[in-house]
């Protein structure tokens, strides 16, 4: 059975690079184009792992992750946090709310998939 990933981001180029790229490595995806689209499908369809934009509509990334860990039947879902705030405090703020990844854009394909792979391990 394939993993579920949820890409949540409001750039449509980059959900069609990070999609295509996901499907081509055989995961089931998903999309979401602002927080509150992506928490509604993070609960209704438990994805394995959530590629999750900081700067989005309607609910940031940050919050979107804080309530996902929050809710003890989200445990199981990975959440790797893409941004194009890389400072230090972003990055340490997304660890601290529960975070499992962070990568900052733009970024490689190969290190995405990398990290994708290693998350879903």
């Amino acid at each position: 059975m394939s993993k579920k990933i949820l890409i949540a981001d409001d750039e449509q180029n980059i959900v069609i690079s990070v999609e295509f790229l996901m499907k081509r490595e055989g995961y089931e995806v998903t999309v979401a184009a602002d927080g509150e689209e992506a928490l509604a499908r993070i609960r209704a369809e438990k994805p394995d792992l959530v590629l999750l934009d900081v700067m989005m509509p309607k609910k940031n990334g940050f919050d979107v992750c804080q309530e996902v860990r929050a809710d003890a039947a989200l445990a199981g879902v990975r959440i790797l946090m893409l941004t194009a705030r890389g400072r230090e405090t972003e990055v340490a703020k997304g660890i601290a709310l529960g975070a499992d990844g962070y990568m900052t854009k733009p970024f490689s394909t190969k290190d995405l998939v990398d990290k994708v792979r290693d998350l879903l391990v």
